[in-house]
């Protein structure tokens, strides 16, 4: 290995990026390069920038460089599980963009460029599993977000712009310290366990709704019994590529 360099990984030729293409279920072109062993963006698939989708995911990218602006047909990117720890602007001129996942990096809050909030089209962006401390309030611009993965950060509060996006049907803020969410979650996941609530005294109660009552508070003891608890510490034995963590949260996350 030649002084002063580091490991350069696989070499990505444009035969082999050609060979990788695929064509979706919805008909769009997937140029997949996932768990190559890629270090360096490969400047080679500048020949391919009509394609819709790119999957450069599992990899050990460090830096996406400003070619990336070339793709100007991408709808859909995937690059988690690499090592990225900031975003060039120029990956926000991509308007078409409705995916976009970065779970799994090293992402800081100052690595986020605050050009994100051009995005208009974007529907489903993740952040999980990075370094991030805030989230910057300008993302409640982006109106067309459905899902914002924000789990496995440091962040300690959450912008009142990005609870009132009016599309956002999901926000996965676990395992961040944010305790007034964890309190909610919990309330929450009671009420929604609670198909009736009965706000009377019991002898006010006539015989036969008595019985009713108490046979359903017996059916929600033997589904507590029944529920399994979570383990402590998962494992995912049959995963073996880098930054491998993001498999808890990435089934969830990751379109088929």
């Amino acid at each position: 290995m030649p002084k002063g360099k580091g490991p350069q990984g696989k070499r990505i030729t444009l035969k082999i990026a050609k060979n990788s293409i695929q064509v979706a279920f919805n008909g769009r072109r997937r140029l997949n390069l996932s768990k190559m062993g890629i270090t360096t963006f490969p400047k080679c698939i500048l020949e391919l920038a009509d394609v819709e989708e790119i999957d450069l995911s599992r990899n050990k990218l460090k830096k996406i460089p400003n070619i990336i602006e070339k793709f100007q047909n991408l709808m859909w990117l995937d690059l988690h599980s690499n090592q990225i720890d900031e975003l060039p602007p120029a990956i926000c001129t991509l308007q078409n963009l409705t995916y976009l996942n970065l779970c799994n990096n090293k992402l800081t809050t100052p690595g986020l460029p605050q050009e994100l909030t051009l995005l208009k089209s974007l529907h489903t962006l993740n952040l999980g599993l990075n370094r991030l401390e805030t989230i910057p309030a300008t993302l409640g611009s982006l109106k067309e977000l459905t899902e914002l993965g924000l789990f496995d950060n440091a962040l300690t509060t959450i912008p009142k712009s990005i609870k009132k996006l009016p599309k956002l049907e999901r926000l996965n803020i676990k395992r961040n310290p944010l305790p007034e969410f964890e309190e909610k979650e919990e309330e929450m996941e009671l009420a929604k366990r609670v198909e009736s609530l009965y706000l009377v005294e019991q002898k006010n109660l006539c015989g036969s709704c008595l019985q009713k009552c108490k046979g359903e508070i017996e059916e929600l003891h033997v589904l507590e019994e029944m529920t399994p608890s979570p383990s402590k510490k998962p494992s995912f034995p049959s995963l073996v590529t880098p930054n491998s963590s993001a498999r808890d949260n990435q089934e969830e996350w990751r379109m088929k």
